[in-house]
């Protein structure tokens, strides 16, 4: 039944990324000039989960490179480099001068002095979900950096400036910005019909079943093909040829865990902590949660830091918001 597997996952990125020219056509005249010999700026990409701004990101930063051979590219998870050492430590790394750092005992000045000094090919950074950074002071050092331009991708600027001090809000508030909203179903189905064509013998995924997939979706690819490789699955498991209205229906629950599971092993400790009190005694309000998480915590972070963690988690899909801005409440999304 499957013919390409990588087709179905959602990093793979295609040779033609749809529905996104005019969000690529932003970034590479952005870009351009970096590439041209031009010091290097920070770009702005924010969109909801599923939006496609990782893929757009790497498919943008791949046509650059290929054009421009002498340009290098940095992908940072920032999911699983949060902090700012394993940031530092990630990106010196994957430039090759990383080899005689010990993360027990290199200073954290070390590591920016490295790049101040770095004098390589121009590099452009990916920093993929910023918003989970401990700290925003790696845009500032990245920013100062005339090697270095970095596409900083979060969920919401407005969110991401909240957590900026005044000094960097200045810095950054004239940096391009490039918005991407969530698919239309009608968009998530050509994206599926590509997928489908490319990693799936022929006549084994129906327009129909595509077109329910897209819709269960709500326009976020990743959980569209979430359900399509589960489905998948359930597929071969169940000795099926083909995925049907019934095997899909089956596979859906599962696929839905298993993506809100992912979602949940993601988390880093404070956030998990915050997540916990919220399953375990919500609905509270925000004031209720940072007693609890407070109380939990050795090193607690700031209330604001925490509502930045609310809304991650809403985003997510992890929990929901209740109420009106002033009387909010927060509890967790149930499994189905």
């Amino acid at each position: 039944m499957i013919r390409d597997a990588e087709v179905l996952d959602e990093g793979f990125v295609p040779n033609d990324l749809q529905h996104r020219d005019a969000e690529l056509t932003h970034l590479e005249s952005t870009l351009r000039p970096f590439a041209d010999g031009a010091p290097g700026q920070s770009i702005i990409i924010t969109g909801p989960t599923g939006a496609g701004k990782t893929v757009t990101s790497k498919y943008v930063t791949g046509q650059l490179t290929d054009a421009v051979p002498n340009i290098q590219t940095v992908h940072l998870n920032c999911w699983r480099s949060h902090t700012q050492f394993r940031a530092f430590y990630s990106i010196l790394d994957e430039l090759g001068l990383a080899t005689d750092i010990h993360r027990g005992s290199t200073p954290h000045d070390e590591l920016i002095s490295r790049l101040e000094a770095y004098d390589g090919d121009p590099v452009v950074v990916i920093l993929d979900e910023a918003d989970q950074l401990d700290s925003t002071d790696i845009f500032y050092d990245l920013h100062s950096l005339p090697k270095f331009a970095q596409l900083i991708v979060a969920n919401e600027r407005d969110q991401l400036f909240g957590r900026l001090n005044s000094r960097l809000q200045s810095r950054l508030q004239s940096s391009e910005h490039v918005p991407m909203s969530r698919y239309t179903p009608e968009e998530l189905v050509s994206i599926l019909e590509v997928r489908v064509r490319w990693g799936f013998e022929e006549e084994t995924v129906s327009p129909d079943v595509i077109e329910r997939i897209a819709d269960a979706a709500a326009g976020d690819a990743r959980v569209a093909l979430g359900m399509l490789r589960r489905a998948a699955n359930y597929a071969i498991r169940e000795g099926h040829d083909e995925i049907t209205f019934d095997v899909l229906e089956a596979a859906m629950p599962d696929a839905r865990e298993q993506i809100r599971q992912r979602n949940v092993d993601a988390l880093n400790d404070h956030q998990r902590t915050v997540f916990d009190i919220i399953r375990a005694y919500g609905p509270l309000s925000p004031q209720d949660i940072y007693e609890h998480y407070e109380a939990k915590m050795s090193d607690p972070n700031q209330l604001r830091t925490v509502k930045s963690y609310l809304s991650k988690l809403t985003e997510y899909r992890l929990i929901e918001a209740e109420g009106s801005t002033r009387d909010r409440t927060y509890r967790a999304v149930q499994s189905q």
